[in-house]
């Protein structure tokens, strides 16, 4: 396994960062990928999700998640595909979501619990759809804001992070059901980013309540895929890629 691929390239947390994190917190590290153990797999990763939270995550101290070690691969959702497998829930070709780490190959348990793999269809969307609006951030907006918030046509909907991953999609997504929505961000610049809603900007930054809105088909592209996800994925086999 070593000789079949290069050596897997990990960036480790060096120290906790005081503001923004500097080149001085990160260590380069290389290691041999191992070969997979029965229950194992490898997965070469393709894209990370570089998300606010991390930053969050480097900090000591309680949270709802445990925070990085010092010396430890940083922590990202990422997506990738199965290269070796040893695990019949992936086969080798097999494109999966899940917690990879800032690194160029994930290996461990199939059914490793940090990492929770989810098998990906490509063919639904492109690849990267699977970090954002099919991934946890599209679902957690698509869910929450049904499932949890049941909101309903004419209902008015106030997203308190709308230039946000999820506040966005919250957005595109209760306007295609019928609501008004409503958003708030920190200035004009994200503002700008949040697209086909109404965006209340605080006037501590603008110096008065300031809207815009813009028309876009990120709704109408988000809705489609996360209607047609379920029935996609149950009716056609996964897709396998060539290594």
């Amino acid at each position: 396994m070593t000789d079949t691929f290069p050596p897997n390239q990990q960036f480790l947390l060096a120290a906790r960062p005081v503001g923004l994190p500097q080149a001085h917190d990160w260590q380069l590290h290389e290691q041999a990928v191992p070969a997979p153990a029965e229950g194992e797999i490898v997965v070469k990763v393709l894209y990370l999700s570089l998300d606010p939270a991390m930053r969050g995550w480097m900090n000591e101290g309680k949270s709802y998640i445990r925070p990085v070690a010092i010396g430890e691969v940083m922590r990202a959702g990422g997506l990738g595909v199965v290269v070796a497998s040893r695990s019949p829930r992936f086969a080798v070709g097999d494109h999966v979501a899940g917690g990879t780490g800032v690194q160029r190959y994930w290996s461990g348990p199939a059914d490793d619990k940090n990492a929770s793999f989810v098998k990906i269809d490509p063919r639904i969307g492109n690849l990267t759809a699977w970090l954002n609006l099919l991934g946890m951030p599209g679902m957690t907006a698509y869910f929450g804001l049904r499932d949890v918030g049941q909101a309903k046509a004419g209902d008015t909907v106030v997203v308190s992070g709308a230039a946000g991953a999820v506040g966005m999609t919250v957005g595109q997504v209760a306007k295609r059901m019928g609501c008004r929505v409503v958003g708030i961000a920190g200035g004009a610049e994200s503002a700008a980013s949040s697209s086909s809603i109404w965006v209340l900007m605080p006037a501590s930054t603008t110096r008065r309540a300031a809207c815009t809105r813009r028309s876009s088909s990120i709704a109408r592209r988000a809705w489609t895929s996360i209607s047609t996800m379920s029935a996609a994925t149950s009716s056609t086999p996964s897709s396998r890629a060539s290594t």
